[in-house]
């Protein structure tokens, strides 16, 4: 069974600056996914087409089931609120996706916590925090069934605000052992592998630098496994010819 996490930039490729949907389900493809969890995903937003992007990777990959939950309603980078899973399909909104190949048992969306006010945040390359209202997180897990048995699957995307993002890894890790084990949460957390490993307790399924994409320096995706068997070197990070992320793919 192969596990991929790949966040997507909103299927936009840096190098045009376009959303291509054939660009799009060419990559998905290419991952050769059973499961699949996505970041960055977008549902009716204008940048990229008003285009359901859940969809277009569900298609590409041949997934039976798929979940699309939304972190907030609106135009990332502009005006938007917190999504409460009550928008119209037809809304614009922003989020994270899992896809897979086997049926799936049950579905959990999972609203992490976030910072309530700006807050300062010092980028590299500044030499002064800026103040930054950080986007909401959600996590979304499924209850794959797998050919070896109940496997919990779960993706994420969290903040880039240090101390926030270990306290939305600890809620997303709650969640899922609250579930059916063997288990694995895969996403952009925006942490480094020893940080990641710590704070879950879970075990790195793969490792190398996966952000930025032409030239990573640093690993902020990951595959966490807990209860589940990897062959050592069964593990890649691949690049593919969108977003400003590398994707992890892993064989089981």
């Amino acid at each position: 069974m192969r596990l991929a996490t790949f966040n997507i930039l909103n299927g936009r490729a840096p190098a045009d600056g376009r959303v291509d949907l054939d660009r799009l389900a060419r990559a998905i493809r290419s991952l050769d996914a059973d499961v699949l969890g996505l970041q960055e995903v977008d549902r009716g937003q204008e940048r990229s087409g008003r285009s359901d992007l859940t969809a277009v990777a569900a298609e590409a990959m041949g997934a039976v089931a798929s979940r699309f939950v939304a972190a907030l309603a609106g135009t990332p980078g502009a005006t938007w609120t917190a999504a409460t899973g009550d928008e119209q399909p037809e809304a614009a909104t922003y989020g994270v996706a899992l896809l897979s190949r086997f049926p799936v048992r049950g579905w959990q969306a999972v609203r992490l916590p976030a910072a309530r006010a700006p807050v300062p945040v010092l980028f590299r390359g500044d030499r002064r925090p800026r103040l930054v209202r950080d986007e909401p997180r959600v996590a979304v897990c499924a209850v794959v069934e797998a050919p070896t048995g109940p496997l919990t699957v779960a993706t994420t995307h969290l903040s880039y605000v240090p101390g926030w993002n270990v306290l939305q890894l600890r809620r997303a890790v709650k969640a899922v052992r609250a579930t059916t084990a063997p288990r694995v949460l895969m996403g952009d957390l925006n942490l480094g592998p020893a940080v990641a490993a710590r704070v879950s307790g879970m075990a790195a399924a793969v490792s190398g630098a996966t952000f930025p994409a032409d030239e990573p320096t640093r690993q902020l995706d990951h595959v966490l496994v807990d209860g589940l068997p990897v062959r050592p070197g069964s593990g890649e990070v691949r690049r593919l010819d969108l977003s400003d992320h590398r994707a992890l793919v892993v064989d089981v």
